[in-house]
């Protein structure tokens, strides 16, 4: 935190307040990651118990997005931060909305495996969507460990990943659309299938954001929708 030079106020308790809200915020990342993983061994194993566990911890994730959002609001109306302080109470506000989506999308992937749960056929479908749930779940920690860190370089890894998700998912797309023009009768499940292929793709495009924040954060650059990311970090402030 040192290069930003936070925590280093005349008020004590400022400090600590600021500290406190980036705590807080890797403790939802932590929860969200979580859910991801019980998430993608739902569907692994077309297991109902782990889905609905799932299905019933999301509403922890939403009180979590809510306190935090309810700190921020009080620094802000309290203290007016500016400068670092203004852009790290920005980037908490902007990640902890992204990661109360991913974990609105971990729990889509529960709903549609607790759906799944006796249909054996798409069973052998399921190599190619662990993969791409290990692959966002990578992202997903990545992201956080960038914004604990203040880590640019680690931020600009992670983004990058993003396009590997990509193309993953467009190649998984087109495996499951062979698969229900081969087999009609399996176009339901398969269906159920691609919408939680979808949400795992979802799930890569918020860590990106995340980045994009941490970029935000330290750099006070505004990185999104410039598809330049490494040439926007190249200029120094």
């Amino acid at each position: 935190m040192d290069n930003l030079n936070l925590g280093q106020h005349i008020s004590r308790r400022y400090n600590e307040e600021l500290e406190d809200v980036r705590t807080r915020v890797l403790a939802m990342g932590g929860l969200v990651e979580q859910q991801l993983q019980k998430a993608m061994d739902s569907l692994e194993s077309l297991d109902a118990g782990i889905a609905q566990q799932v299905i019933d911890n999301d509403l922890q994730v939403n009180a979590m997005e809510v306190a935090i959002d309810e700190e921020c609001n009080t620094i802000l109306a309290r203290r007016q931060p500016a400068a670092s302080d203004l852009r790290l109470i920005t980037a908490v506000i902007k990640t902890i909305t992204d990661l109360e989506r991913i974990g609105d999308e971990a729990e889509r992937i529960a709903r549609m495996a607790g759906e799944l749960v006796g249909e054996t056929r798409v069973v052998k479908l399921f190599t190619q969507i662990r993969h791409l749930g290990q692959h966002a779940r990578t992202m997903l920690r990545g992201a956080l460990d960038a914004f604990a860190h203040l880590d640019t370089e680690k931020a600009v890894e992670i983004w990058n990943e993003d396009r590997k998700i990509d193309r993953e998912y467009e190649a998984l797309l087109r495996e499951l659309m062979t698969y229900m023009m081969q087999d009609t009768d399996s176009i339901p499940c398969v269906l159920k299938t691609v919408f939680a292929a979808r949400a795992i793709e979802r799930i890569g495009d918020r860590a990106s954001n995340i980045c994009e924040y941490v970029i935000y954060l330290v750099k006070g650059k505004d990185v999104r929708h410039t598809g330049l990311l490494k040439e926007s970090l190249s200029d120094e402030d």
